[in-house]
């Protein structure tokens, strides 16, 4: 056996799953199951069993904080709904769960839709545009990026579109596309009829189509035009600037409130260089402009000393950039700048 007094990650959920079940208590909750056993394991000693257990759950972290993410689309609460996840599946009885992965799936997405209920309402409330969190995806911190299809399940112009989603709908929608569950699968994670799930898809998906593009460009020439981009903007190059972003481009910013921001999207190439003008000399002086794999694709990530404040995705029509979404909100950085500190 093995002591993890030392060890403050065990001792801290299990802590919290205490002060849940005390608080539950105290709202008059009754058959709740006493999470002690779990925290004695936890914080005193640890058997063979219990390490296998947190290894299992280790194989599925990166699954289930893709998935979650994906239904979220904020990173920090991703890592809090996995951790919670986690919990629950310490509190089973070993050798209880057939098919971990899929209990853990069918957990993940259930606490999910718990938060998605007061997310909405929190981003109806929100300062400006709405952006997902920025992840750094190369080192495969949402699973496996191998296909075009899989990229785009991560992709910051995707996570804006399953905004328009109740949450039962985006959760079938990503099982469904990113997970390639079939319909009676998400039936059994959702508690829903076969047929009913079928229906949601189709729902989910008309609500969020919209016009394929004609080419889809490579991830070469993405990456091209962003690093184009960088050096143009690194050196103030407005001319190549100007070349670079389509007439008819259209700037999304979320600043959340917390730094100033257009609250609005800028529309138009000449609008959008007098925009990024006005950004650079009041905001971004000094910072190093880098170029990387940002959801699935090449973005942009500006950074003063150690502290990253700008992130920013492309979508590119016809060799320009025809979307542009930069979140300079700090907020939802934190992520990223540690990400970024730990490479």
């Amino acid at each position: 056996m093995r002591c993890l007094w030392a060890d403050s990650q065990p001792v801290a959920m299990a802590f919290g799953a205490v002060r849940e079940y005390a608080g539950q208590l105290a709202r008059g909750r009754r058959g709740l199951r006493c999470p002690c056993r779990a925290f004695w394991h936890a914080g005193a000693v640890t058997t063979a069993s219990e390490t296998d257990r947190a290894e299992e759950f280790e194989r599925h972290r990166p699954r289930m904080f893709g998935l979650a993410y994906r239904m979220l689309g904020s990173a920090e609460e991703a890592q809090d709904t996995v951790q919670d996840a986690y919990l629950r599946f310490r509190a089973t009885e070993p050798g209880s769960l057939t098919h971990p992965g899929a209990w853990l799936a069918k957990a993940v997405t259930r606490l999910c839709l718990n938060r998605l209920t007061s997310a909405r309402v929190r981003r109806e409330r929100y300062v400006g545009p709405w952006l997902p969190e920025p992840v750094l995806t190369a080192d495969g911190a949402l699973g496996p990026l191998d296909s075009a299809q899989s990229r785009d399940s991560v992709s910051c112009a995707l996570l804006v579109l399953l905004e328009r989603l109740t949450p039962t709908e985006r959760a079938v929608y990503v099982l469904r596309e990113a997970f390639a569950y079939g319909y009676r699968d998400i039936g059994a994670v959702l508690g829903l009829e076969e047929a009913h799930c079928r229906q949601l898809y189709r729902r989910a998906a008309g609500r969020i189509a919209e016009p394929a593009p004609r080419f889809e460009p490579s991830q070469e020439v993405r990456r091209e035009l962003v690093e184009a981009f960088v050096t143009a903007s690194r050196e103030g190059d407005l001319a190549t600037l100007e070349r670079l972003l389509a007439a008819d481009v259209t700037w999304w910013s979320d600043g959340g409130g917390r730094v100033s921001a257009a609250r609005r999207p800028v529309d138009g190439r000449e609008k959008v260089l007098r925009f990024l003008v006005g950004v650079g000399e009041r905001y971004l002086t000094g910072a190093r402009f880098t170029v990387a794999e940002v959801n699935g694709a090449p973005g942009l990530v500006a950074r003063l000393g150690d502290t990253v404040v700008a992130s920013v995705s492309f979508e590119v029509r016809d060799g320009r950039v025809a979307v542009a979404r930069a979140v300079m909100n700090p907020e939802k950085l934190g992520f990223l700048t540690g990400q970024l500190a730990a490479a």
